[in-house]
């Protein structure tokens, strides 16, 4: 399996995750908004020539006080940079045999070359309903809530760079 940045070329029309949103997302957005507006990229897992599944990234930042006590206590307090996985799909054809788990990992790598690049304190997802199980044994766990950022239908949630290091990978 190959993971690379998508390509102008790529046809993304056979691509189906089960979720007409993300689907959507990936044949009409993720090419304008990586070559044409340039505010995002999408990464791609290759397999047998076909898109097994996607990933998309945006440089983004979290307000200090939304991170646990015991990670902010040495940050400052002003909005600190992060690395965004705005979405995560696998193909349903390719379903169960760790195309997520790759993908997300390629995302912890562009993480750490974006700490040492310019600054990254980590990962940050916003984790649909039921997907906060997916994320929480990469080692997620979920930011507070503060009454200037209220709760939303998705549960953001947070990776440290400093976890992703310890793990290696």
């Amino acid at each position: 399996m190959e993971i690379r940045a998508l390509r102008e070329s790529d046809s993304r029309r056979a691509f189906r995750s089960g979720d007409p949103d993300l689907d959507r997302f990936f044949l009409k957005y993720a090419g304008q908004n990586q070559f044409r507006h340039h505010i995002g990229v999408t990464y791609i897992a290759v397999e047998d020539g076909r898109i097994a599944g996607y990933v998309t990234v945006v440089p983004s930042e979290v307000e200090a006080d939304r991170i646990a006590p015991a990670l902010r206590k040495s940050l400052p307090r002003y909005p600190l940079p992060v690395l965004r996985l705005a979405r995560l799909a696998v193909d349903e054809s390719f379903r169960r045999k760790g195309i997520g788990s790759e993908l997300l990992y390629s995302v912890f790598q562009l993480a750490l070359s974006m700490s040492r690049d310019f600054g990254c304190i980590g990962v940050l997802v916003d984790a649909k309903p039921g997907a906060e199980s997916y994320y929480t044994p990469f080692g997620f766990i979920p930011l507070e809530t503060t009454e200037t950022i209220p709760a939303r239908t998705e549960t953001a949630m947070f990776l440290a760079i400093g976890k992703i290091e310890a793990a290696g990978r």
